[in-house]
């Protein structure tokens, strides 16, 4: 008899000690998880580079202004505007560089954004394409026999450029993109020749000097040596870190410079470089 009074009093208090225990209707409590972490690129950094340029240099208008000041005074520019005639063309060069760049990024977990400088010392001359021309044109009542030659020279030694620039983080890899002021420095010559003759009807050119055939010729030129050429530079690139402090580079830039005496410059550059962070 006492030990089924036991059972029963045991039965009767069980319900109770386990609702304490466990409630089939309250939802399990939420586990908490830690904060992302990313490779840490923010701080300032430095660091060099080696680079394969490709330079382009567009000539075509450079002896515009050139042969329309020799030629201000006659009546064949105002009818035939010789100034127009395309005598230099586009040429380019190839060439290796070195340099570095220093900059400072901000971190906001996986978006890094920063400005950098960066410097490439990459000497070449790019001599323009000359095409020689000769025509017989009109010139008021008279006719004109018109020969124009041109040369021109474009010399830099160094440039860079300051930018802005924002990446994203994944993993130990950041791509990055960019857009800034660029600054290139160097020299440029410019030269031309306008020659012909001049024929009042009924003479016909060629003639020998007369009182109606008149020879002419018009040497002109330009140039500036230790000048600054300004622009603007758009690119991307990868930094890949090695280690907390050591980083890989390669990287793409495009730089176009503002014309200078009608001349317009532009730079291809593919770069690898290492840097280190602070």
């Amino acid at each position: 008899m006492r030990r089924l009074l036991c059972a029963m009093a045991l039965l009767a208090c069980a319900p109770g000690a386990f609702a304490a225990d466990y409630n089939p209707y309250i939802p399990p409590a939420p586990m908490t998880v830690g904060p992302a972490t990313f490779t840490r690129w923010a701080g300032f950094y430095a660091g060099g580079q080696v680079g394969y340029s490709d330079a382009l240099a567009d000539f075509s208008k450079a002896s515009e202004p050139l042969v329309g000041f020799s030629l201000r005074d006659l009546q064949l520019e105002s009818q035939s505007m010789p100034s127009t005639f395309q005598v230099l063309r586009n040429a380019g060069a190839n060439v290796t560089g070195f340099g570095g760049f220093v900059g400072y990024n901000s971190q906001w977990q996986d978006l890094v954004l920063g400005v950098e400088a960066n410097y490439t010392h990459s000497p070449f001359t790019i001599i323009a394409n000359s095409t020689p021309i000769s025509l017989v044109v009109p010139a008021g009542t008279n006719t004109d026999s018109v020969n124009i030659t041109g040369n021109a020279t474009l010399s830099m030694t160094d440039y860079g450029s300051l930018r802005a620039r924002a990446g994203w983080i994944l993993g130990d890899f950041l791509p990055y993109g960019f857009a800034g002021f660029a600054l290139g420095h160097g020299s440029y010559t410019v030269g031309t020749i306008v020659s012909g003759q001049q024929a009042t009807p009924p003479t016909t050119l060629p003639c020998i000097a007369s009182p109606t055939c008149v020879d002419f010729s018009f040497p002109n030129s330009t140039g500036g040596s230790g000048v600054f050429f300004y622009g603007f530079s758009v690119g991307g690139g990868l930094d890949v870190a090695l280690t907390p402090n050591i980083f890989l580079r390669g990287e793409y830039e495009y730089v176009q410079f503002a014309p200078i005496s009608n001349i317009t410059a532009s730079i291809s550059t593919v770069r690898a470089g290492a840097g280190f962070k602070f």
